[in-house]
């Protein structure tokens, strides 16, 4: 069965560079998106209470993206993917997120999931 793509845009008061920091380095990303953060060349470990989940980093432009597809899902295309998108008028920031759920039913729970954690982040880096 076919994964549902999702897209979450949140608004970060926070410079670029900044939450790039956060999104990219395993022991930022261990202060606000998993109890436990460790990197291995492009292999990543992710630990939320006691399970480890494992992701391949597929993309990292510096100020831009990063993109992780989880070794688990080997035989489907989906990732999991944090944006920094500026505005070009207004200079608001924003971090775009895009995943997968495994169906239409788990879409909003898992939306839900990721405000959470990036309400984590802007409390985090004081944004």
């Amino acid at each position: 069965m076919d994964k549902v793509k999702f897209e979450v845009e949140i608004a970060i008061k926070a410079s670029p560079n900044m939450i790039y920091q956060y999104i990219s380095s395993p022991s930022n990303l261990q202060e606000w998106f998993a109890d436990k953060v460790n990197a291995r060349g492009k292999i990543f470990s992710f630990v939320w209470e006691g399970e480890e989940e494992l992701a391949e980093l597929i993309i990292k432009k510096s100020d831009d993206r990063i993109r992780f597809k989880w070794l688990e899902s080997e035989g489907d295309d989906s990732f999991f993917e944090m944006k920094i998108q500026v505005d070009a008028l207004t200079k608001d920031v924003s971090l775009i997120v895009t995943d997968f759920a495994d169906d239409e039913d788990d879409v909003e729970e898992a939306k839900q999931l990721w405000e959470s954690q990036v309400e984590e982040l802007k409390h985090t880096i004081g944004a």
